[in-house]
């Protein structure tokens, strides 16, 4: 009986920990900021860092959020990477004055904790299409598919899903206090620490498995965006990848119509690859392979074509982007990534400076021309070493020339001459004992 006992209360305290509850101390929040329009690179930013997260045994993945709408398709991967995170996701729409308008509320309503901090805004979130003329609003198909869509998201996570649907159908938009009051959200938290204070010792449930916060005194990691997730960030930004797109047209119409300097033809292709994923047309992993592609075939191009110049450090450049643009794959080693990466960059990085030294060396011996000049003017005397009867050859320099005698008489070999004229590489000569017996004349007179 006493054993029977001792079991039941050994069983009940392990409840919690069966129960996937986090332990006693807790493990570290990890906390990650999101500000502006909504891109692929945040979308590989967050998917790192969710994961990251779960290695690191985080309890609370935070992410803080302040945004005015952003790509479709990136939003919903984002929402589907937040509701299948193996770990709790809490969205707080902060500092007081932040927005979470379009994408933001996707990306809220799809959190297991959603909090705004007073003054903040959520909704407007009907859908609109970009055009090289502007915005407009998006078809009747898109508008009622992304309605029920976030409809859904909304009820999965026990929110009120006719007020999400009247945030694309209507535009409906809601402050910090109308949300809370709603059940859109669930806490009002003026920042981190506040949103933090309040979730201690409370709990949340997610796939069945249940969460015990221990947050008043977690420790906090910011974890940063890397150099690829900030390049796909910029790239993917609508008003960059226009640009971009626009600037890779005219490079190639430039290019085709003045051929043979091959600047705007080489720039114009890598430019457009780049507008091209910016607009989406593109994933990431088909960018990088086709700039690494793009990028060999400049180099083999500049090998069979004479000089060193645009295509060798164009293919450079497209290598190096098409490296950078690479994402982690979930079957490839990060060791192996990592180090692929380094190789990469550091191949790029000697063949530019490669570049840039022969190229420099190039353009010095241009500008030394002028002081070489004089080394390839006609020499001012030399030795007969066949008859000029009136032509042949002399020796001036250690060089062979063909001259030709001034008068038209011969000139016997082996006479000194002095060279009268010169055309192109023909020299008119005249035998040196001749001049010096007309100065002798003058004297005598």
């Amino acid at each position: 009986m006493i054993s029977l006992l001792v079991t039941a209360v050994l069983l009940l305290t392990a409840m919690p920990y069966f129960a996937g509850a986090a332990p006693e101390n807790g493990g570290p929040v990890v906390v990650v900021e999101i500000e502006g329009m909504i891109t692929a690179g945040q979308l590989s930013y967050l998917r790192r860092q969710t994961a990251a997260a779960v290695k690191e045994e985080a309890q609370l993945f935070v992410l803080i959020l302040d945004t005015p709408g952003g790509l479709v398709d990136a939003t919903i991967d984002i929402t589907k990477t937040l509701m299948n995170a193996s770990l709790p996701v809490a969205v707080l729409v902060a500092p007081s004055g932040a927005i979470a308008a379009s994408a933001g509320s996707f990306i809220m309503l799809s959190a297991d904790i959603a909090a705004m901090a007073p003054g903040t805004t959520v909704g407007a979130a009907h859908p609109v299409a970009l055009t090289p003329e502007g915005s407009l609003p998006a078809d009747d198909k898109t508008t009622t598919f992304l309605a029920e869509h976030l409809s859904n998201l909304a009820k999965t996570k026990g929110r009120p899903a006719d007020l999400a649907e009247k945030f694309v159908i209507e535009n409906l938009t809601l402050s910090a206090e109308d949300a809370k009051e709603a059940g859109v959200i669930d806490f009002l938290a003026k920042d981190l620490d506040d949103l933090l204070r309040q979730l201690d010792g409370t709990s949340v449930e997610k796939d069945s498995r249940e969460y015990l916060f221990h947050t008043s005194s977690a420790q906090l990691l910011y974890p940063g965006a890397n150099l690829s997730e900030k390049m796909q960030n910029l790239l993917s930004d609508p008003q960059v990848a226009f640009l971009l797109l626009m600037l890779g047209l005219l490079g190639l119409y430039f290019g085709f119509s003045n051929p043979g300097t091959f600047v705007p033809e080489v720039v114009g292709g890598i430019l457009l690859i780049m507008g091209i994923y910016g607009i989406g047309l593109f994933d990431t992993n088909t960018t990088g392979i086709v700039l690494l592609l793009l990028g060999i075939g400049l180099v083999i191009a500049e090998i069979f074509t004479p000089g060193f110049g645009v295509l060798g450090i164009g293919g450079a450049i497209s290598m190096l982007v098409g490296a950078l643009l690479l994402p982690l794959e979930p079957l490839m080693s990060a060791e192996w990534y990592g180090s692929f990466r380094l190789t990469a960059i550091g191949v790029v990085l000697a063949f530019l400076l490669l570049a840039a030294v022969i190229t420099y060396a190039v353009v010095y011996s241009r500008r030394r021309w002028k002081d070489g000049g004089s080394y390839f003017m006609p020499p001012q005397r030399g030795i007969a070493v066949s008859d000029l009867d009136p032509e042949g050859q002399i020796k001036a320099r250690g060089e062979l020339w063909l001259a030709r005698s001034d008068d038209g008489s011969k000139i016997t070999a082996g006479t000194e001459v002095e060279i009268v004229r010169s055309e192109t590489l023909f020299l008119w000569v005249r035998p040196l004992e001749n001049l010096t017996d007309t100065n002798n004349d003058t004297k005598e007179a």
